[in-house]
């Protein structure tokens, strides 16, 4: 007895033993998926957002009534921009996918000019209108929603699937107000690391901008961002030149608001590093050493896979399962129609899909 309280006594030197991993979720119920849907199987509704080659917008299955948001992606403007890699990634992952805190593919499609991904509608609106109308979030808000964040890293990681465009402006709320990471065009299934350089500016991790290839640590450090901007209400290498921005990420001083707690300050130290043999989350106990870190402490990991902590953020009620009240369709430009006629081979481009 006494060697083995002797065994116990240095392995958990200066602290008690980290707790156990949560129980994984339970199987989630099969996904209505549309194996050879047409666009013409649904009535669209109202746009919720646009991008520079695609728009968003409500989707009503005619034989079903289930709604859905329709991503159309123009394909001039896929192959214009040379995103067909990324388009296809993105349908590739999420076919794969399935989580409480990612959105949901449910079918794709195309005709001669659009590419739809039919996606499960999130009608709490997006979580950076949340953010910009508050100003910052207090500690119990970034918590809860960095949590959720952190175990949709944790179920892509496990897939191989690397994120690498977290920001405010990729995040959905549900009806109850828990996060949807939406839109995986950059997301990457990885076997080592990979070199491409994609990103939004103020998130890109300083390995990303040496071009010393990256990998998972890479979604780490843009948690770190995340978690800043949440406190602070802006990115922690904020500058009004995005080539200022790249040097202080490179420099890598972080300076901190007098209003945060020193384990949040402690925490994005650790995910701010640039030195991958010190960046929490994929060192020796991965994603634990982020879980059970102090900053962490008080959240039930096992009750927040399984959506029973209450969201302290309240998305309007929903008038009808169509209604789009909490996006701001004000400032969607309007739609303009693509003249440009693919050739038979863009065409047959599109076929890979």
């Amino acid at each position: 007895m006494a060697n083995l309280m002797r065994m116990i006594t240095r392995k958990f030197v200066g602290g008690s033993p980290p707790p156990p991993p949560p129980p994984p979720p339970p199987p989630p119920p099969p996904k209505v998926w549309y194996e050879e849907c047409s666009i013409h199987d649904f009535q669209l509704g109202k746009t919720l957002g646009a991008g520079s080659f695609g728009r968003v917008s409500v989707a009503r299955h005619v034989k079903s009534s289930n709604v859905y948001a329709a991503k159309a992606l123009d394909k001039a403007s896929i192959i214009k921009c040379k995103q067909f890699n990324h388009v296809k990634a993105e349908k590739d992952n999420l076919q794969r996918i399935d989580f409480p805190f990612i959105v949901n593919l449910h079918g794709y499609c195309q005709d001669s000019k659009s590419v739809y991904l039919i996606m499960e509608y999130i009608s709490g609106g997006d979580f950076f209108g949340y953010l910009r109308s508050r100003g910052k979030f207090d500690e119990n808000t970034a918590r809860f929603y960095a949590a959720q964040v952190l175990l949709a890293f944790e179920y892509i990681h496990s897939l191989n699937i690397i994120y690498r465009d977290l920001k405010p402006e990729n995040l959905l709320l549900d009806e109850k107000g828990n996060i949807k990471i939406a839109d995986f065009g950059f997301a990457k299934e990885i076997d080592t690391r990979t070199f491409t350089l994609c990103g939004t500016p103020d998130y890109l991790a300083p390995e990303i901008l040496l071009n010393k290839g990256h990998g998972k640590a890479v979604d780490w450090w843009t948690f770190g961002v995340l978690i800043y901007e949440m406190l602070a209400g802006y990115p922690p290498f904020y500058d009004e030149e995005v080539t200022g921005t790249y040097q202080k990420i490179l420099a890598g001083k972080v300076v901190f608001p007098g209003h945060f707690s020193k384990h949040a300050k402690d925490l994005l130290r650790k995910l701010l590093t640039a030195d991958l043999t010190k960046r929490i989350g994929c060192l020796k106990d991965g994603v634990n050493e982020i879980k059970y870190h102090p900053w962490f402490s008080g959240i039930k990991w096992d009750e927040m896979v399984h959506k029973k902590e209450m969201p302290p953020l309240k998305p309007k009620p929903l008038a009808s399962p169509e209604d789009t009240a909490n996006f701001d369709s004000s400032a969607v430009a309007p739609k303009r129609e693509s003249s440009i006629i693919l050739t038979p081979e863009e065409q047959a481009m599109f076929l890979e899909l």
